[in-house]
């Protein structure tokens, strides 16, 4: 939407960020000559009165917390054209996410972000609310002379904790979300409490815990996530151990509580020991070696490639999650949630690495990835993509060449249909596709991205519309 110049009392500056419900702007507030943050509601939900009430239900509970770590909420109002918005603390440092793609971070500055957005988290549980998606998007900063501080904000799926003693709406983002949401569980306080260990684990490593993309992935979730040691050299043993006790998943065996955790990180920071009597023996770190979720992808000279990756961890509690599934299939029927369950379960994700970029059905919840040349690989089942034609997923790669191809090699037992020769927008291209019975398809396009470089993407699916819209969805920034 085109910038308007004001919202009540505020002149918009410029817009700083955009989500699925909300927009939110840099403002001054003239009567206060100060810097604010104005959230306000995207013009596509107001007639939708369920998001309107959770939108305003951010603002309260925000309000019930004083607290430095707590994004602040200065006022609320309604637009002109009926809106509402909330008048927020600025955070003129941007989030933690940003920082996280700019390079690893120092771990003692972890250790205090970690600290800060847990004391804020503290206040919330302590006011009675949940906050349900913490991730590091929603862990801003605001500069202070005493340096930078970190913040806890966006509580559009927050809960009262009375609410989630009841079983809930599965909600969340995948990467950081703990299992017993996504199963739909009555929650406590430890929901947060993982969630929180995941913040940690990412801004360590610079990765998510699991990699996982999709919510009915973090069911399959029935194990710590790899060693931190295993990213990164530099972590010490005994941090490793207390952050991967957060994100166990089953929660009785994560640390209590987040003074326990906290103290814990704290302590294993300071003195490089695992806290006496809080971690158990047979909770020692074991040896590190390969295995990361998220392990790199090998790539043969060849055009084609080869990739090894990590077989994603079985599924587990089978008999739970055919319970869980038909009890979500009521609900996905029902619709419901934040604008409902059912509309945002069916959006595709948007898939990034580097330069690469692909939206994908949200069931193709394994990735792998290369740095250089950069390769994306995101499938159902990323083992099995290499021996399996059938599999979908799409492979996305760039490949050191001055010419698009004129011949292509077809997948094992897939027989070759004509090629298509027409370009892909203003890109040169060629596109070859196979029959792999079974109804299933594969298309592989070649797309000429510079004079050197051909950007190669196979597509596998057995529904033609979906192959065609995610072979469409590929993107390459220069």
């Amino acid at each position: 939407m085109d910038q308007p110049p004001r919202i009540g009392r505020y002149s918009l500056v410029r817009r700083v960020g955009a989500g699925g419900f909300a927009t939110v702007w840099l403002a001054r507030d003239e009567q206060l000559d100060a810097e604010v943050a104005v959230k306000i509601l995207s013009d596509n939900w107001i007639d939708e009165h369920d998001v309107r009430r959770r939108f305003l239900a951010e603002g309260r509970f925000l309000r019930r917390v004083d607290s430095p770590h707590v994004v602040g909420v200065h006022d609320v109002g309604e637009s002109e054209d009926g809106r509402p918005y909330l008048v927020l603390t600025y955070a003129d440092g941007g989030s933690l996410a940003d920082r996280i793609k700019a390079g690893p971070l120092e771990i003692a500055d972890v250790v205090q972000i970690v600290a800060q957005v847990g004391s804020g988290l503290k206040q919330l549980h302590a006011r009675g609310v949940l906050h349900r998606d913490v991730k590091p998007a929603n862990v801003l900063f605001r500069t202070d002379p005493a340096g930078d501080r970190a913040m806890l904000g966006d509580l559009g799926l927050g809960k009262s904790l009375e609410t989630v003693s009841q079983l809930t709406m599965p909600g969340g983002t995948p990467a950081y979300v703990a299992p017993e949401q996504v199963m739909g569980d009555r929650l406590d306080h430890r929901a947060d409490l993982y969630s929180l260990g995941a913040v940690a684990y990412a801004a360590f490593t610079g990765q998510a815990p699991h990699g996982v993309l999709s919510l009915g992935a973090v069911m399959r979730i029935d194990a710590p996530p790899p060693s931190m040691t295993t990213l990164r050299a530099d972590i010490p043993d005994a941090v490793d151990v207390v952050v991967r006790r957060a994100l166990e998943p089953d929660r009785d065996k994560r640390w209590p509580d987040l003074n326990s955790f906290l103290t814990a990180l704290h302590e294993a920071h300071t003195t490089g020991k695992i806290p006496a009597g809080l971690v158990p023996a047979e909770e020692l770190p074991v040896p590190t070696g390969p295995g990361a979720v998220d392990q790199e992808t090998e790539l043969a000279a060849a055009d084609r490639p080869t990739v090894a990756v990590a077989a994603e961890t079985a599924p587990i509690r089978r008999s739970r999650s055919r319970a869980v599934a038909a009890v979500l299939a009521v609900l996905l029927a029902a619709g419901g949630g934040y604008g409902g369950y059912e509309l945002v379960m069916r959006r595709p994700v948007t898939v990034e690495h580097g330069e690469l970029s692909v939206k994908v059905p949200r069931n193709w919840d394994q990735k792998s990835t290369q740095e250089a040349p950069p390769a994306l690989l995101v499938s159902e089942d990323t083992a099995r993509w290499q021996a399996d034609a059938n599999m979908p997923g799409i492979f996305l790669g760039v490949l050191d060449r001055t010419t698009l191809p004129t011949t292509a090699t077809p997948p094992t037992g897939c027989t070759p249909l004509p090629p298509d020769t027409s370009a892909a927008g203003e890109l040169p291209a060629v596109t070859f596709s196979y029959s792999c019975g079974d109804n299933a398809a594969v298309v592989e396009r070649y797309l000429r991205i510079s004079d050197t470089q051909v950007l190669r993407a196979q597509v596998r699916s057995k529904d033609s519309q979906e192959l065609t819209e995610v072979l469409n969805s590929v993107s390459y920034r220069s």
